[in-house]
């Protein structure tokens, strides 16, 4: 009896042991299996290339082929006309079809973010848009304040700036630029007074010096008089004896000089209203937004502003259709132009070129880690099936490094390869390419702590999240056009007392790490898209089924009102008749 028992135990702990084994080996398996089962299906669809699928293939994937051709021609072309060391004026002239794609672009920019934002504002009820908007600002500051700490651990990791200044070379100047009225000014920005000015005119604090006169009383008496009192024992052989009843009337007119008021003057620099050249986007944006939303609340009454933007909207699309093929001439021509512009590729090199690395390490982790792997926690979807529809929007940004000039591409790659629902990219992708620049703000942080570094100026943990907080603040007021970066981080050296005049130190590298960047600010702004759809997709649903019960009833009413008169018209023709 014992002896069964005691077996019966064995066998208990047998199973128990056989079915770990099991387990384990039935996850190997299952892995093992699903691993054949896609390299079958690959060996398949190698098998299954036709002739027929090929061209299918390049037909699908022209516009993509023929950017990143361009691209490669555009290097190639420039390395073999560098021999003959051509002028700035002919460098000029051989760039002039890529300025032609930038006006191109710019052009369409304007209509594009305006038309785009009403509709999707005026598409979308008050409660789906808050939602959405919300979701898109925090996914804005999440992804900004990421770059920046990865940037701030990359330079302080490689410390590319050791060595000292001896090694960097100035470049430029730049014009000096108060943090506070930065902050202002882009405050001011998103209340333009007059739109049609905001279309090409931005508001820009200029500084002009003015003579302040300052008059104050003197404290004590500042003359003595040479002789106050008359010599003694009554002699007058001195010059400068005074007579005796002289005394008081000296001493008198010398109080009065002594009390006089003084007046000082000194040199005082003063903030003055200015402007520059360039679309307000952020006014335009704002204006957008709030206008999108009273069109939507006004229900029907507003059905004929939101069917004209809408059109608008869509005209624009077909001319970026139209434009988008001479896209990789433009941009064949505008990065061999850059290239045949540096004077030295060897200043790639050194202390530039380990800076330069750098950026580029922590443009990568940002582009091809943070950013997949956020789209992937939050869709539980393959992030690089997103990215590569994205592709001919990535190349042009590399070439234009314009995030706003890229837009048009941008909106044509989401709605038309991805299939992102149009209500979220009309509001993600103009609001993400005025505010969103990851980029912008990782080059901004690591380029401060690099200039400190060549100034062996060594920063405490309080400066360095000073640096952070500024970074993320003056990347959202950065423009969208080529190297406005330079010109916010400013903003960030001044906030931790950095020389601002050693920012021409990297100006020599700045217009390729510019492309990087605003490829990555791209990218930022795409995958944001579509996160922000994948988290609205129930109020997207819910309004889509509102939308279609109101075109039943809008459908049913007329039909009634129809059959209501007729039936009137029929009645009095019969009362006439009789």
């Amino acid at each position: 009896m014992m002896g069964e028992r005691q077996s019966h135990v064995n066998s208990l702990f047998l199973n128990e042991e056989s079915s770990k084994g099991l387990g384990m080996g039935g996850r190997g398996q299952r892995f093992r299996h699903a691993w054949e089962k896609r390299a079958a299906r690959a060996r398949k669809q190698v098998y299954a290339v036709t002739r027929e699928s090929v061209r299918i293939f390049f037909q699908r994937h022209l516009f993509v082929l023929l950017t990143i051709s361009s691209v490669l021609l555009g290097i190639m072309l420039a390395m073999a006309l560098r021999p003959y060391r051509m002028t700035y004026r002919q460098v000029k002239y051989f760039s002039f079809p890529g300025e032609l794609l930038m006006r191109m672009l710019q052009m369409l920019v304007l209509p594009l973010i305006v038309s785009s934002l009403i509709t999707g504002m005026a598409s979308l009820d008050g409660r789906a848009s808050g939602k959405m908007g919300m979701r898109a600002v925090v996914y804005y500051m999440l992804t900004t304040v990421i770059a920046v700490f990865i940037g701030i651990f990359m330079v302080l990791i490689i410390h590319p700036g050791k060595g000292g200044k001896g090694q960097a070379q100035s470049e430029g100047k730049m014009e000096q630029v108060h943090a506070t009225d930065a902050f202002m000014d882009l405050i001011r920005n998103m209340f333009p007074p007059n739109l049609v000015e905001a279309c090409f005119k931005q508001y820009k604090t200029q500084y002009t010096i003015r003579v302040v006169n300052r008059t104050f009383m003197p404290t004590g008496s500042t003359a003595a008089p040479l002789l106050l009192h008359p010599p003694h024992n009554g002699s007058s052989s001195s010059p400068l004896a005074l007579p005796e009843n002289s005394t008081g009337i000296w001493h008198n007119v010398t109080q009065a000089l002594g009390s006089l008021p003084e007046v000082l003057s000194y040199e005082e620099v003063v903030p003055v209203p200015g402007s520059v050249n360039g679309v307000n986007a952020l006014g335009l944006v704002v204006f957008s937004i709030c206008f999108g939303l009273v069109i939507g609340s006004m229900k029907q009454k507003g059905q004929a502003l939101r069917e004209f933007f809408d059109c608008l909207n869509d005209a624009i699309l077909r001319m970026v259709a139209v434009i988008i093929w001479y896209a990789p001439i433009g941009i064949l021509f505008l990065i061999a132009g850059k290239i045949l512009e540096m004077e030295d590729i060897a200043v790639m090199g050194g202390q530039l070129g380990m800076y330069t690395l750098t950026v580029i390490v922590g443009l990568l982790i940002h582009g091809l880690c943070v950013l997949p792997l956020i789209y992937f926690i939050v869709t539980r979807k393959n992030p690089w099936l997103f990215v590569a529809g994205l592709l001919q929007a990535l190349v042009t940004a590399l070439g234009t490094s314009s995030s706003s000039a890229t837009l048009p591409v941008t909106f044509r790659c989401l709605e038309e390869n991805i299939g992102v629902d149009k209500r979220v990219t009309r509001f993600v992708l103009p609001v993400g390419a005025t505010i969103n620049m990851d980029g912008t703000a990782l080059y901004e942080a690591l380029a401060a702590i690099f200039i400190a570094q060549v100034n062996n100026y060594e920063l405490d943990f309080g400066q360095i999240i000073t640096i952070s907080i500024t970074a993320t603040a003056a990347s959202i007021g950065a423009a969208g056009i080529p190297q406005a970066g330079l010109v916010t981080m400013l903003i960030v050296l001044t906030s931790v007392g950095l020389p601002t005049e050693d920012i021409t130190l990297i100006m020599a590298v700045d217009w390729f790490l510019d492309r990087l960047r605003t490829t990555v600010n791209v990218l930022g702004d795409s995958l944001g898209a579509g996160v922000v759809e994948h988290l609205s997709r129930h109020e997207l649903e819910s309004q889509d089924a509102e939308n279609s019960n109101s075109i039943t009833e809008e459908n049913e009413k007329p039909y009634h009102l129809i059959y209501q008169e007729n039936e009137t018209h029929k009645h009095l023709s019969s009362e006439t008749a009789m």
